[in-house]
């Protein structure tokens, strides 16, 4: 029987449908004693930023080409997270975003409150540096802004004085500006809507210590501003605080928080955010591969105007991450909840938890209120080699170290080798489908090495199955194939594939495949129909998408 989604309407003074709140059957933080651990959030969440605004935190994070883009988590404790919305609808500019564009678009946004205001700027490194808001984080974002022209312009962050005057924090980005490792402040207007003036350099980090400096956020307290940049690459590095009483510098540095002796390595690059009790918080990645950058959260202490994140147990003011802790003190207790994962494609919205590889364009498929969501078949290029083309994946980010994705389809086909399934896609990739094939389908099982390279897919058929049902419609008949795939997931990204035709009992198909990240991406699950080139498409109406154990 399918578990409902409900729809409540949330948050400030546009009523917008969200998803209810969700507990996930295989990551929870939150301990029900107190205490979390870590990571609060065990999905691709990568280059998190969080502010406050009254007794409620809002998170976005990177997005890449995904879309929609832009994701915006709430939070009442900084533990549970649920995802509300997202900022971006489409990517600018429009006609190049609406094809594929691995590790484009997004990267490492910021977010900020300020008067009234919702601000996320974020960099491009193709076209420059953006900005988007809203008075209503759950509700419509403004058209976006572009703040500033050009290539290279990386992990902007916007800092308002006292005195009027209004700043911008970026990085580089070597691969677009054969530059890197610095960090650059400059002006902008009153309104935040644009860059004046040049940029300064106010720290380098080609000092032979803190290479790959990147990602600032800028912030001020007690009369000093304050850059928290991560240094030392996304998998390895730490977290680099700078301070000066200057805006423009000079910098003094000081690294506050290293891997030390945990197991969790390259804790840094988020957001300090305040409780209304006082309290000092640091939310921030850890990058896990396959499953992602995941997201952390850490204590923060002040000790002579200088932040320690973490437990710093040798008191040399340089903390380590923990994995379990008290909650933060929030004045309050909340309930437990998570981002939403299973859905049952039962309303006009797809859940929140789903993102297309590019820009949707209608001609993707659609929600609808016949209990299903249809995605058609994108029509493969006349010289296809891989997925790595394919624009309408619809995918949902690995949730969890271990757990079962289970989808419901009923594949539809008129045409031989038009196919539909359960996709694993990262930079490797891997599905299990079934295809068209004269009076049948057969199901088959795909592995892709090294997509972005265009190595080809190596294809294993696996069984023939009769159609469900044939029918006449129009110039062909229409073939039809109830199933249930299914891929289980194990530590370490281990994917064993599964099939049911009647949903009870279900047979292993195919060899093991061990999931890859994508460019900048986590490996992502989701659904896909194909047809090929020169062919009508078919499609799949998937039922439902369950998230489990």
């Amino acid at each position: 029987m399918k578990r409902l989604t409900l729809i409540i309407g949330m948050l400030c003074t546009v009523c917008l449908q969200t998803e209810a709140q969700y507990v996930s059957e295989v990551w929870v933080s939150d301990q029900g004693n107190g205490t979390y651990r870590n990571p609060v959030l065990h999905a691709d969440y990568s280059d998190p930023d969080v502010c406050a605004a009254g007794d409620d935190f809002y998170m976005t994070a990177s997005s890449f080409g995904c879309t929609p883009g832009l994701p915006i988590l709430h939070s009442k404790d900084l533990v549970n997270w649920r995802i509300i919305n997202y900022a971006l609808k489409e990517l600018e500019p429009k006609e190049f975003y609406n094809s594929t564009r691995h590790g484009k678009g997004v990267w490492a946004p910021s977010i900020r409150y300020h008067k009234g205001e919702f601000y996320i700027y974020w960099g491009d490194p193709d076209f420059g540096i953006f900005m988007v808001k809203t008075k209503d984080p759950a509700g419509e974002w403004e058209k976006p802004v572009l703040v500033k022209a050009g290539k290279g312009m990386i992990d902007p962050a916007p800092l308002w004085d006292e005195d009027g005057q209004v700043y911008l924090v970026h990085a580089w980005a070597g691969s677009r500006s054969k530059m890197n490792s610095i960090v650059v402040v400059c002006g902008m207007n009153a309104e935040g809507t644009q860059v004046i003036g040049n940029p300064v350099l106010v720290y380098d980090g080609n000092d032979g210590v803190n290479h790959t400096v990147e990602g600032p956020k800028l912030y001020k307290r007690n009369g000093y501003y304050y850059i928290f940049a991560p240094a030392g690459g996304v998998a390895t590095g730490w977290q680099l605080v700078l301070r000066s009483r200057n805006i423009y510098g000079p910098y003094e540095s000081k690294i506050v928080m290293e891997q030390g002796k945990t197991n969790i390595n390259g804790p840094h690059q988020g957001a300090w955010v305040d409780t209304g009790k006082g309290e000092s918080w640091f939310v921030h990645f850890q990058d896990k591969a396959m499953y992602g950058r995941v997201i952390h959260l850490n204590p923060m202490a002040w000790v002579n105007d200088w932040p320690v994140i973490g437990a710093d147990k040798d008191g040399d003011g340089c903390g380590e991450p923990v994995t379990v802790y008290r909650k933060p003190d929030v004045g309050g207790t909340y309930p437990v909840e998570t981002p939403a994962e299973s859905d049952e494609f039962n309303t006009r919205r797809l859940g929140l938890q789903w993102e297309w590889h590019a820009n949707y364009q209608d001609t993707f498929g659609f929600t609808s209120d016949l209990g299903f969501v249809r995605i058609y078949g994108h029509v493969l290029s006349e010289n296809f080699v891989n997925f790595w083309e394919v624009s309408n994946l619809l995918l949902q980010k690995f949730p969890a170290e271990r757990f079962t994705a289970t989808a419901k389809l009923k594949v539809s086909a008129k045409m031989d080798g038009q196919q539909s399934g359960l996709i694993v896609m990262g930079w490797d990739y891997s599905y299990i489908g079934v295809e068209k094939v004269g009076e049948l389908f057969v199901l088959k099982q795909a592995v892709c090495k090294d997509a972005e390279q265009n190595t080809p897919e190596t294809i294993v058929r696996l069984a023939e199955i009769p159609a469900s049902r044939i029918y006449e419609a129009g110039l062909y008949p229409n073939y039809e194939r109830e199933i249930y795939l299914r891929v289980k997931v194990e530590k370490g990204g281990v994917c064993r594939f599964s099939y049911s035709l009647d949903g009870k009992q279900y047979t292993v198909a195919g060899s093991p495949f061990t999931a890859r990240q994508g460019k900048w991406i986590g490996a992502k699950v989701g659904l896909f129909s194909t047809a090929p080139y020169g062919k009508e498409r078919g499609w799949v109406d998937a039922d439902w998408f369950h998230v489990e154990k």
